[in-house]
């Protein structure tokens, strides 16, 4: 996501900066690209007018073009205008009312809705420490209530016992009343999708809303359908005055239109954001992160906090008292491949780090082979403790039985042996300069900053 984007303003941002003193002129030009970029990008036309404005009223005056680097605080102002545009600072789930909270899941079929439902729960549930019942209202589709039903039990969380024959506004009066015996602290109702605005299926909903009162109406778009997203966003806001958005496959390759479009056209934020297909695959929308990874600034923050969250600090530990004293195995090297992989694709990590926005390019272009983690993985596993453990054993006839196990080939064995070698020695080396316990401990320091909710930079 924003991929294309982020490297066309790269394109222009790197011309404002060789220029150093710029004229009214250049700005001129430079919005014009910037313009055309976001208008490439499907964002809704009001709303690029309206940024446009706000930048160029800001960018033309003698303090930006008489300044030290005018190039960087154009950079700067469209940076600002980006963060505003996307809604300014982050705004979370609503959960100051009194239980039980009821929470209605609205939007079109197909927008990963029933999905997210569960995601949501699996977030209230670990993070916020909340009781969730889910309830599917959805008797559009046969296997709906089903599926949601195996969605909240993998999230270890409560579903409503189906009913058959009941209609959406009885089984929303069930939840609650459910709710209210049974002392849950949020209900998430996730209401029928539909194909396009049904105005039949709308009165259901709103009649349901009027019913159940909800605390947070939250509108999940799929990110991939660019200015349909704008459209959908718009009738539900006028048929329900929703509360909250939720943007499913923000880690596509969509242009991203649609997010930087919602706040504008609906004056509601985006909230949450779906970055894949696991249950627990759901991040909050942070506008700030999200425009410095448009501007190619990368989100650190969100790199190490994604880290804290997927890495065993004790593996961790583990792993740096034995770099620390100069030991390091296979078994070590495995255990980090699988830990890092949690962490993502390796597009998507490359995405968080600030200006590596062209080399992800040119990777991808070269067709990398993505799979070389697994095969390692692989490899590794059919080796025996021992000579995970000391790699110097291994001869002719033990690397024809690990290939053969791990379905690769000798050549490929060699190689992975090979690279480990190379880390072995590297890591010698640091750690006679005393470079790896210090690197350690600054990693360290990041992960436990970012568990505890600090910013670690």
């Amino acid at each position: 996501m924003f991929d294309t984007l982020s490297g066309k303003f790269s394109d222009i941002f790197d011309r404002l900066r060789r220029r150093g003193a710029l004229s009214e002129a250049d700005v001129n030009e430079a919005l014009r690209e910037i313009r055309l970029a976001l208008l490439d990008a499907d964002v809704a036309l009001p709303v690029v007018k309206e940024f446009v404005a706000t930048v160029k009223e800001k960018a033309v005056g003698a303090e930006v073009l008489r300044s030290v680097s005018p190039g960087q605080m154009v950079v700067k102002i469209v940076n600002d205008a980006l963060v505003e545009a996307l809604g300014g600072a982050p705004v979370p789930l609503n959960l100051l009312a009194p239980s039980p909270i009821p929470f209605l899941m609205v939007g079109l079929q197909g927008s990963g809705k029933t999905t997210t439902s569960a995601k949501i729960a699996l977030r209230l549930k670990t993070r916020e420490r909340k009781k969730v019942l889910l309830a599917s209202l959805d008797t559009q589709r046969p296997a709906a209530q089903l599926q949601l039903e195996q969605l909240a039990q993998k999230a270890e969380v409560a579903s409503l016992p189906i009913i058959a024959g009941q209609t959406p506004l009885q089984i929303a009066q069930r939840a609650m009343e459910t709710a209210r015996r049974e002392v849950y602290d949020v209900v998430i109702l996730d209401t029928a999708g539909r194909l396009s605005i049904d105005l039949a299926l709308m009165e259901e909903v709103k009649a349901v809303r009027a019913a159940v009162n909800p605390v947070e109406t939250l509108l999940v778009v799929d990110a991939m359908t660019g200015q349909d997203a704008v459209t959908t966003a718009t009738a539900f806001n006028e048929a329900v005055q929703i509360t909250g958005i939720v943007m499913t496959r923000l880690d596509g390759d969509a242009r991203g239109g649609a997010a930087l479009s919602m706040r504008s056209v609906t004056g509601a934020p985006v909230k949450l954001a779906g970055m894949g297909e696991k249950l627990d695959a759901l991040d909050e929308f942070n506008p700030e992160r999200i425009a410095g990874r448009i501007l190619g600034m990368g989100d650190i923050v969100g790199l190490v906090e994604r880290a804290a969250a997927n890495i065993d600090q004790q593996e961790a530990e583990k792993l740096a008292k034995k770099m620390a004293k100069g030991k390091f195995d296979l078994e070590d090297y495995a255990a980090q491949i699988k830990q890092i992989s949690k962490m993502g694709s390796l597009s998507g990590i490359l995405g968080m780090l600030p200006g590596v926005g062209k080399i992800k390019q040119q990777i991808e272009n070269a067709n990398l082979d993505q799979t070389v983690f697994k095969r390692h993985i692989a490899i590794i596993c059919s080796m025996t403790p021992a000579e995970r453990r000391n790699p110097d054993i291994l001869k002719a006839s033990r690397k024809k039985r690990i290939a053969a196990g791990s379905g690769t080939s000798v050549p490929e064995v060699n190689k992975l042996l090979k690279q480990f070698d190379d880390m072995s020695t590297m890591m010698k080396r640091m750690n006679k300069m005393g470079g790896a316990e210090a690197m350690m401990r600054q990693m360290q320091a990041a992960l436990g900053g970012a568990k505890g909710g600090r910013r670690p930079f």
